[in-house]
């Protein structure tokens, strides 16, 4: 998490987990500034995860629709998953893409990664494009069932997110830097 040699105008007078969870943990940390005012930040401590913007040879975008629980509604998004503890990205990107949706990937590449929400959180998610993909059977995990799989043109993706429908930031950075890749490979 972070740089440890970077310059900062504090020092953590406490670290303190309050809460640990089966997705993330809650630290609260006292924290001193130069100056000597002090400050509280809680922070969820989570593992990360992977996303895959699978991309058919069709040229569409394999999408999953989803509940979810904490904003009470159906989101479409990429396929993604929280690391495991210590696992590689680059081996939960191919894992979590074929258990929700049942494609396996003959080519995978890393596209980066986001940090979702910096200031409470460090979840990293690393940003993947899958091609040349073999269809399956998924295998998804308890609580995935209701889930379903689509494929979606990039002009739907485009207008589906205009219009509000697709609200999941990690998607829409994902397809983002996936638009990117591709016309950098186009040119190649």
């Amino acid at each position: 998490m972070g740089n440890p040699t970077a310059e900062t105008n504090f020092e953590v007078v406490s670290s303190d987990v309050v809460r640990r969870g089966v997705v993330f943990d809650l630290t609260v940390d006292r924290i001193r500034y130069d100056d000597g005012v002090e400050g509280v930040r809680e922070v969820a401590v989570h593992p990360g995860g992977a996303v895959v913007a699978a991309i058919t040879d069709a040229g569409t975008i394999v999408v999953v629709r989803q509940f979810r629980y904490p904003l009470g509604a159906w989101m479409t998004e990429l396929p993604a998953g929280k690391l495991d503890p210590d696992e590689d990205p680059d081996l939960c990107a191919p894992r979590e893409l074929e258990e929700e949706t049942g494609y396996r990937a003959g080519r995978i590449d890393k596209l980066g990664a986001i940090a979702t929400t910096p200031g409470f959180c460090t979840e990293i998610l690393h940003l993947y494009l899958a091609r040349d993909l073999v269809a399956g059977a998924a295998n998804r995990e308890r609580g995935e069932e209701g889930m379903t799989v689509e494929e979606i043109t990039f002009e739907e993706f485009d207008r589906r997110t205009l219009d509000g429908e697709i609200i999941d930031a990690k998607t829409i950075a994902a397809v983002a830097l996936a638009k990117l890749r591709l016309a950098r490979d186009d040119d190649a």
